[in-house]
């Protein structure tokens, strides 16, 4: 299958520890790219990508499919303590909702 790395998540934010903008793949989250502004630190990434997917490619390597190509179900189960579950389940009563439209507004923030 061929991949389109522009279909990749990509993301810019300043790097305070190097004193430039930082250009990271989220799906390839050893790579990055450092430039002074962030269109370049942009550019840079994909660039970088692209040539790390063609050297995977050319090594027989599993290249990861784009975030944004995959298709989600809307569905996960989380794992919790019994008395985070307790306290969850009694907010949702309190406030007439279910656990799940509770759950959800949290994690929407």
């Amino acid at each position: 299958m061929k991949i389109n790395v522009n279909h990749y998540t990509y993301r810019v934010s300043w790097s305070p520890e190097d004193q430039e903008h930082v250009g990271l793949c989220a799906e390839l989250p050893s790579l990055s790219w450092l430039a002074g502004d962030p269109a370049t630190a942009l550019t840079g990434i994909m660039q970088v990508v692209a040539l790390a997917v063609e050297d995977m490619q050319r090594n027989g390597e599993v290249i990861p499919s784009p975030i944004a190509d995959k298709q989600y179900s809307g569905q996960f189960r989380v794992r919790v303590p019994p008395l985070v579950h307790r306290n969850l389940a009694i907010a949702a009563a309190e406030q007439g909702v279910s656990m799940n439209r509770l759950i959800s507004a949290k994690l929407a923030g």
